[in-house]
């Protein structure tokens, strides 16, 4: 076991030290660096495009889930795409045939496009379906998160400024207030790329382990090669 704790340890420390680089960035750019007016609290109003820090976690668990390397990196990034563009079409589908407040549109078309993304795994080894599954969560996650807009009318907010955080009807749905609250459009899109840069943070944390460990990476695949490496 201290074998492997010790082998773990390059590893674990670059993953720690993205994360909290990752944090600082992700919470930064959106309560301080891109906002749209000062909340009287030291945090400012988030723009429609924001950068949502716990999807990044969910790409970079799937990335290593797949197997850490260049192909699981373009893997999980297909994935990300279906699943999100699953995510986009389920709110403008179950919103268009059961507004608020009824909820077995979305029912119906989170199983109508859960079976169509298990389906695609016929189109070949591409397609992962676990990341596909957990793009398509995080988007919903953070839809209610945000207000069930288009499902619920203007539950994205009339407009994204603070003043209209004073009035319900302007406010929007979201949480915190309204301060969350956030066109579809833009919850997809957010949840996205922030998904992505889960992503990149994975390959990168591969590739900077592989930098600063090159000795054990070079025994590792001895071992899984079964033959020493020519010197």
């Amino acid at each position: 076991m201290a074998e492997r704790i010790k082998a773990s340890v390059p590893l674990a420390v670059v993953i720690g030290v993205l994360a909290f680089i990752w944090c600082e960035v992700g919470f930064n750019y959106t309560f301080h660096w891109s906002t749209a007016g000062d909340l009287g609290t030291g945090l400012s109003l988030p723009t429609s495009f924001h950068l949502v820090v716990p999807a990044a976690f969910v790409a970079w668990g799937f990335f290593f889930a797949a197997g850490a390397d260049t192909g699981a990196f373009v893997k999980v990034l297909l994935a990300q795409v279906s699943g999100c563009a699953a995510a986009l079409l389920t709110i403008i589908t179950s919103s268009a045939i059961a507004p608020a407040p009824d909820f077995w549109g979305i029912g119906l078309m989170v199983a109508v496009f859960a079976i169509v993304l298990v389906l695609m795994t016929a189109l070949g080894d591409w397609h992962y379906v676990p990341a596909a599954f957990g793009a398509f969560a995080v988007v919903f996650l953070w839809w209610t998160a945000t207000g069930l807009d288009y499902w619920a009318e203007g539950g994205g907010g009339a407009a994204n400024t603070v003043d209209s955080l004073s009035d319900p009807l302007t406010a929007g749905a979201g949480a915190f207030g309204g301060v969350l609250s956030t066109p579809y459009f833009f919850v997809v899109l957010s949840v996205f790329a922030s998904l992505v840069i889960g992503c990149v943070l994975g390959l990168i944390s591969v590739k900077v382990t592989a930098l600063i460990t090159p000795a054990e990476a070079e025994q590792e695949a001895e071992q899984v090669e079964g033959h020493p490496t020519p010197r």
